[in-house]
């Protein structure tokens, strides 16, 4: 979410994730998870890429064995306007934001079941996917065809390879921050510094940066497994 209207920022905690939280426990959901309550979280407003890239890193130091078992989901559209339900930055009653960009949450599918982590969420953290399609999501049939949401489901492995962003997206032209970023250094591979675009394009004839783009119709099919 690269450059959203202050009168939509959330608001952060800046925690680290400390071994002790990322041990398997049970949630609300029954099931268990592999990251901490939301306000443990390292969090900036306006960064959800790197708010997802920490926690998959942090899965990836203290539990590597369910890595495997986490996603991460890049939501966009060609219009580059993602509107969301039940965000906690929304000033509606239904909570509606529309995101200028894209919007990244991270996934953990341990089984047929899949648990949904928005961390701009008002909705528990986290949430059953099929909760999380019904709240936030709901449907394209109520919005123009330019703000269809699509949605590039990639490995967390992978993501923690390729990704890469030097924050040039959050610069005004005289260099200043549009918003104040993480105190962590850029996010960077040995032989990249930024390739942001590359994850939040949806256009599906182009290979792209890897993962599978879905539209919301595919992308509930294929998360979403009724008993």
């Amino acid at each position: 979410m690269s450059s959203e209207a202050p009168q939509q920022m959330g608001s952060g905690t800046g925690k680290k994730l400390g071994i002790s939280s990322l041990m398997l426990a049970s949630n609300r959901t029954g099931l268990a998870t592999v990251l901490p309550p939301v306000d443990e979280c390292a969090y900036t407003p306006f960064y959800c890429e790197e708010n997802v890239w920490r926690l998959c890193d942090s899965v990836r130091k203290l539990r590597p064995a369910e890595l495997n078992r986490c996603l991460v989901v890049f939501i966009s559209n060609q219009a580059r306007c993602v509107p969301l339900w039940r965000q906690r930055a929304g000033k509606t009653e239904d909570k509606l934001v529309t995101w200028e960009d894209y919007h990244v949450v991270f996934m953990y599918q341990p089984d047929e079941r899949c648990l949904v982590f928005d961390m701009d969420t008002d909705l528990p953290f986290p949430t059953y996917f099929q909760k999380y399609v019904t709240e936030t999501l709901r449907t394209d049939r109520i919005l123009e065809p330019q703000h269809y949401r699509f949605f590039r489901v990639l490995p967390a492995t992978l993501f923690l390879q390729k990704f890469a962003c030097d924050r040039r997206h959050m610069r005004r032209t005289d260099g200043t921050w549009l918003q104040d970023p993480p105190p962590d250094p850029p996010i960077r591979t040995h032989d990249c510094v930024h390739n942001l675009d590359e994850f939040v394009s949806m256009d599906m004839s182009k290979a792209g940066i890897g993962g599978t783009v879905y539209n919301l119709t595919d992308f509930i099919r294929c998360f979403y497994k009724p008993k």
